[in-house]
């Protein structure tokens, strides 16, 4: 079945809750339920016309009983066709809230470590979300474990997946501007970090139109979050 045969997506707001100690929570999805049994971030689906980050607190409200605290941390959108539909999924890092979660909806809930994390069955449209969840907030250098950063020009070369690529690391690009960075997204990057400083409309509307995380530069990281930016971006280039 085409994603076109499926009908509009099903737009989902999730989180990474993340404790104290560093671990991130996963919920179980209950009996009778699509894909009853499967592994996933805690979320569910955006109410017509409902802004994403107020969708996700309530979601978080409903199902676990937690209350956001200050801005979360946007980080990557996630498109995934199922048999039976197609969900969009908008991710975010929840790291400072009240409340002890606590399945209310008949969920089993489970604390996983990162490397537990990349262990457990989770369901197909959450596994490019742990990869993700391995950026730092501020980006320091140029090459880690995790991820590496070339310049724009590397476009004109090959952008092979994230999954096949050596480690495994995730691909940024250093970006002068918005069409750069919209190109860079369209070629395969994995993120994006931004040259230069630009306006705050601008960077939202860059961070609207890319499902990767971007990276600003000269600017507070709440800001950035508030923005859609995942993080900021610290490198001299």
């Amino acid at each position: 079945m085409s994603p076109d045969s499926l009908g509009p997506a099903v737009h989902v707001a999730a989180a990474a809750v993340i404790d104290a100690a560093g671990r991130v929570l996963i919920a179980q999805r209950p009996e009778g339920t699509h894909l009853a049994g499967g592994w996933e971030f805690p979320g569910g689906k955006l109410e017509p016309g409902e802004e994403r980050s107020k969708g996700l607190a309530r979601e978080l409200r409903e199902e676990l009983g937690i209350s956001i605290m200050g801005t979360p941390r946007p980080l990557i959108r996630v498109r995934h066709a199922y048999p039976a539909r197609e969900v969009l999924i908008d991710m975010w890092v929840v790291k400072r809230y009240e409340g002890e979660p606590r399945g209310l909806e008949g969920q089993a809930l489970r604390w996983c470590t990162q490397d537990e994390l990349a262990a457990v069955e989770l369901l197909p449209a959450d596994k490019p979300i742990v990869a993700a969840l391995r950026l730092p907030e501020r980006l320091t250098q140029v090459s880690s474990p995790f991820y590496c950063i070339s310049d724009v020009g590397s476009l004109g070369r090959s952008m092979p997946s994230a999954d096949t690529r050596a480690g495994g690391r995730l691909r940024g690009v250093i970006c002068a501007g918005a069409d750069e960075g919209l190109a860079a997204a369209r070629a395969g990057a994995d993120f994006l970090g931004l040259r230069e400083s630009l306006a705050d409309v601008e960077v939202a509307a860059l961070c609207d139109r890319v499902p990767v995380p971007v990276f600003a530069r000269g600017i507070r990281l709440e800001r950035a979050w508030e923005l859609g930016a995942s993080g900021i971006h610290e490198i001299n280039v």
